[in-house]
C-alpha cells in the first residue's frame, strides 16, 4: 500500500463558480469530427470465472517459478511466522506521545497502540502488505474494515538503514482525529489497497450498515489478475467437450497480451535507436499494468480487463502530482510518466524492458537499455561525459531519476526524458544533476551541460513553459496551452491537461479548440475536455457534449452525463434520450460504487442539486459527512444547496460547524464570508473573507472577492492594493485584471 498523501481524493469534486463566457455564433454551425475507434483490444465477452493460480502452474510451470517471490506473489499475505519481517518481539516505537509495543500473544501478532478514540489498545496483525524495501501490516476495526498501520518495517538490511520500526509520516504530528492516523479512511485497505494486492477483487460495501464484506478469489496479485479469469482456457487447453469450437487464436483466453508477439527490435545504424519491426497496434498490455501502475481513480467495480477508462479515470500532470515539465512529484507511479516518453510513441510495451511474471529487468544495468540503444554511441564517455562505471553512467540515473516515497521506497520515473538543468533555472523544476551534485547550483549543470553539447537539450517533452504558465496564471498561458492542447506531436497527457487547464480560460479563442479537441483520437483528452467545460450554461453545453454520450468510453460517456445533468428531460430530443439515459445510469452507479467516499457522495448530491432534486442532494452531503465529518466539500456544497432553498440560517450553522472542527478551512471561512455578504452583514463578511485569504493567500479566488467586498464597502485602494499583490502570483487572471482597471479608474475619480 502507498503512504497517502494528504487531500488525495477519489473523485473530483464540483463547487460551482460564476463563469463569464463569449458565446459566438459558429457554435451553433459546430459539426464534430468523427471519433475514432479506441487503441485497445475489446474484451472478449465470456461469461469464464477464476480457477486460481494453481490450475494455471500445471502447464505454465516456468511462469509460475519466475512470479514466486516476487512483488506480485507478496503483494498481500496472512500474518504468520514465515511471512512476517518485522520485530514482534515486545519492540517500542514512539511519537507523538504514543508508546507503540509490537509483540506475539497466543501465537498471533499484536500491536498496542492509539485506536479510533485515540486511548491505547491491542490489536491484531491479520496480514502483511508487501516484503521490501518496507512491510506494512493490516489490522482489522469494525465493519469489516481493514486499516494499515503508519508506522511500516524497514525490510531493507542494517547497512542500508533497515531493520528498524519507522513511521510513513515522520515530519507530521499524526493523532487519532487526523486524516492520515491508520484508523482513519485514508489508511483503509478496502477502497485504497485492495484492488491492486489481490486478485478478482469484490469490494461489497454496503452503504446502509456502513460495513464491508470484501473477497478476492487469492490474496495476491495472481495470474489471473493480468490474464483474466481462466476457466475457458483451461477447459479449452483440457479438451473438454463443447470447448473445441474456441478460436484457436484466443485459446480461451479473456484477455490476449501479446503485443509483443512477432515483433523485433532492429537498431538502426545511423541513429543508434532501434525501430519496432511492426507498428503497436494496441495498449492492452500497458492499460493492464497501468490498472494498478497509475495514480487513478476507480470508478467501476465491474473491471473486465478492457479499455483502462471503461473503469478508472487516471490523473494529469497536475500540480503537486506532477511539477511543470511532467517530472514525478507526488506519489503517481509509473504510467502517467511513461505515456509522456519517446519510448511510449515508439511502441515501447511494459514487457519490452520487465520480466512480466518475475518483474526483474530483462537485463542488468545499462543492458536493458542497450536492448535498443547502441552501445558504441550511448555507453561512451562521449555520450555521457562521466567516468565509465560510475553512477553518472548509468543510463537510469540521468534518464530515470528517482524519488523516495514511503520514507524508504525509491522509484525511477518512467518519462526517459533528457535532464534539463536550463529548465530548473529558469522554472524551478528537479534535474537529475542534482542528484549526484546537491552542493552545485542549477546554473552550474546548465553551464556543464552547453559546455558539452554547445546548446541548451530540447528533449522530447516540450511543455514545461506551458504547465508552469498555466499554473502562474501569465498574461500569455491561455495562448500557450490552446497551441499545446493543438500540437499532435505531443503526449496526449500533456494535451489532454492542457484543455483541463483551459477550464480557467473558457471565451471566444478557447471555446473552438476545445470543441474541436472533444473528437480527439484520444480518450484522456476527450474527457479533460468534458470537464473543463462543465461550467458552461447547460444548455450551450449540451450543444458541444452531446455526442459524447455515445463514446466509445464509458469514462468520457459518465463525465459527459454527470455534466449535463442540470439539462431538464423534457429539453432533451427525443433520439438523444436513450443514450442520455444510459449514460446517466453509468454515471450513477460509478457513484454508488464509490459510496464510501465522501467525494462521491458530494457528486452524487451535486447530480441532484443540478436536477433540482434538493432532499435527495441534503442526503447524500449530509452521507458524505457522516462518512467523514471533515469532508470541506460536503460543507460547502450543503451550504450552497441551503442558500438555494433559502435556508441561509441553516448553511450558516454548518459553516460554523465546519470551522469548530476546521479553524484553518480557508473555504470554510471564505463561504461563511459570501453568505453574510447575502445577509448584508458586511463588516462581519470582510473579517472571514480576510481570514480566508491570510490561510490561502495564493488563491487568486479568495483575492477577488475579498477585493470587491472591499470595494462595495468604500475601500477601493486597500481593494486594489489586494489585486495588485494577486496579480503578483497570477499576472494573466482575466478577472483580476478588469477588477483592478475598474479600482484604478475609482480611485483616480476620487
Amino acid at each position: 500500500m502507498a503512504a497517502v498523501i494528504r487531500n488525495r481524493y477519489l473523485l473530483a469534486v464540483s463547487i460551482v463558480l460564476a463563469v463569464t463566457v463569449l458565446t459566438a455564433g459558429w457554435l451553433a454551425y459546430l459539426e464534430l469530427p468523427a471519433i475514432p475507434p479506441v487503441l485497445v483490444q475489446p474484451p472478449i465477452q465470456t461469461d469464464a470465472s477464476y480457477v486460481g493460480r494453481h490450475s494455471c502452474a500445471g502447464c505454465h510451470a516456468e511462469q509460475d517459478r519466475l512470479w514466486q517471490g516476487s512483488h506480485h506473489d507478496l503483494a498481500m499475505q496472512e500474518a504468520s511466522d514465515e511471512t512476517v519481517l518485522g520485530d514482534f518481539r515486545d519492540a517500542e516505537f514512539r511519537k507523538d506521545g504514543v508508546v507503540t509495543r509490537f509483540f506475539r500473544q497466543d501465537e498471533r501478532y499484536r500491536v498496542r497502540t492509539d485506536g479510533p478514540d485515540g486511548k491505547p489498545d491491542d490489536f491484531e496483525i491479520k496480514y502483511t502488505f508487501g516484503f521490501t524495501p518496507l512491510q506494512q501490516y493490516l489490522a482489522e476495526l469494525p465493519g469489516g474494515r481493514l486499516q494499515a498501520l503508519s508506522i511500516a518495517w524497514d525490510s531493507r538490511p542494517k547497512e542500508q538503514g533497515g531493520q528498524r520500526w519507522f513511521h510513513l509520516y515522520p515530519n507530521e504530528k499524526i493523532d487519532h482525529t487526523d486524516e492520515l492516523h491508520w484508523t482513519k479512511r485514508s489508511q483503509n485497505w478496502n477502497f485504497m489497497c485492495a484492488e491492486c494486492h489481490s486478485t478478482n477483487l469484490q469490494k461489497n460495501y454496503d452503504p446502509a450498515s456502513r460495513t464491508y464484506n470484501t473477497n478476492a478469489s487469492e490474496i495476491d496479485v495472481a495470474c489471473e489478475a493480468c490474464h483474466g479469469p481462466g476457466s475457458h482456457h483451461v477447459a479449452w487447453a483440457e479438451r473438454k467437450p463443447g470447448y473445441e469450437r474456441i478460436d484457436a487464436g484466443t485459446r480461451g483466453l479473456t484477455v490476449l497480451l501479446n503485443e509483443r508477439q512477432g515483433v523485433q527490435w532492429t537498431i538502426d545504424p545511423e541513429s543508434g535507436n532501434a525501430h519496432r519491426s511492426t507498428a503497436r497496434g494496441s495498449e492492452q498490455e500497458i492499460q493492464v499494468c497501468a490498472r494498478c501502475h497509475a495514480r487513478r481513480a476507480q470508478l467501476s467495480g465491474d473491471y473486465r480487463h478492457g479499455p483502462l477508462m471503461d473503469t478508472h479515470l487516471p490523473s494529469l500532470l497536475q500540480e503537486t502530482l506532477y511539477h511543470a515539465d511532467g517530472q514525478i512529484e507526488g506519489e503517481v507511479y509509473e504510467y502517467g510518466s511513461f505515456l509522456q516518453s519517446r519510448m511510449y510513441a515508439a511502441g515501447v510495451t511494459c514487457s519490452d524492458c520487465h520480466e512480466p511474471h518475475s518483474l526483474k529487468l530483462r537485463a542488468p544495468g545499462n543492458g536493458v537499455c542497450l536492448q535498443c540503444h547502441n552501445q558504441d554511441k550511448y555507453a561512451t564517455e562521449k555520450h555521457h561525459f562521466h567516468r565509465t562505471g560510475s553512477d553518472g553512467a548509468q543510463c537510469v540515473n540521468c534518464h530515470m531519476p528517482a524519488k523516495t516515497y514511503m520514507v524508504a521506497d525509491p522509484r525511477r520515473d518512467h518519462s526517459f526524458r533528457i535532464p534539463r538543468p536550463d529548465l530548473s533555472v529558469r522554472l524551478g523544476t528537479p534535474n537529475a544533476c542534482m542528484n549526484c551534485h546537491a552542493n552545485k547550483p542549477d546554473r552550474w549543470a546548465a553551464g556543464k551541460v552547453r559546455q558539452w553539447y554547445g546548446h541548451d537539450p530540447k528533449g522530447y517533452q516540450n511543455y514545461a513553459e506551458t504547465l508552469h504558465a498555466a499554473r502562474m496564471r501569465t498574461t500569455d498561458a491561455e495562448a500557450r496551452l490552446l497551441a499545446l492542447l493543438r500540437d499532435k506531436e505531443q503526449p496526449a497527457i500533456a494535451r489532454a491537461t492542457a484543455a483541463a487547464e483551459l477550464s480557467h480560460w473558457l471565451s471566444g479563442n478557447s471555446l473552438p479548440v476545445l470543441a474541436e479537441a472533444l473528437g480527439d483520437a484520444d480518450s484522456r483528452v476527450r474527457a479533460a475536455v468534458v470537464e473543463s467545460l462543465a461550467p458552461l450554461p447547460p444548455e450551450q453545453l449540451w450543444q458541444l457534449v452531446h455526442p459524447l454520450l455515445r463514446d466509445p468510453v464509458r469514462a468520457v460517456r459518465m463525465l459527459t452525463a454527470g455534466a449535463l445533468a442540470g439539462i431538464p428531460a423534457e429539453q432533451v430530443p427525443p433520439s438523444e434520450r436513450a443514450d442520455f439515459s444510459k449514460a446517466i445510469d453509468e454515471y450513477l452507479a460509478s457513484l454508488r460504487f464509490n459510496a464510501d467516499e465522501p467525494a462521491a457522495q458530494v457528486n452524487l448530491g451535486n447530480f441532484h442539486a443540478a436536477r433540482g432534486e434538493s432532499r435527495e442532494a441534503e442526503q447524500s452531503y449530509r452521507e458524505a459527512l457522516v462518512i467523514d465529518p471533515d469532508w470541506l466539500p460536503a460543507y460547502v456544497n450543503l451550504a450552497d444547496l441551503y442558500r438555494q432553498t433559502n435556508r441561509d440560517r441553516e448553511g450558516e450553522s454548518l459553516l460554523r460547524e465546519g470551522l469548530a472542527r476546521q479553524p484553518k478551512a480557508a473555504i470554510l471561512h471564505h463561504s461563511l464570508g459570501l453568505l453574510q455578504v447575502r445577509r448584508k452583514n458586511l463588516p462581519a463578511a470582510l473579517g472571514s473573507l480576510k481570514r480566508a485569504l491570510e490561510l490561502a493567500p495564493d488563491d487568486a479566488r479568495f483575492s477577488y472577492v475579498y477585493a470587491v467586498a472591499l470595494q462595495s464597502a468604500g475601500h477601493a485602494r486597500e481593494a486594489r492594493a489586494i489585486v495588485e499583490t494577486a496579480l503578483t502570483r497570477t499576472p494573466g487572471d482575466l478577472s483580476l485584471n478588469e477588477l483592478r482597471s475598474q479600482l484604478t479608474k475609482e480611485v483616480s475619480n476620487r
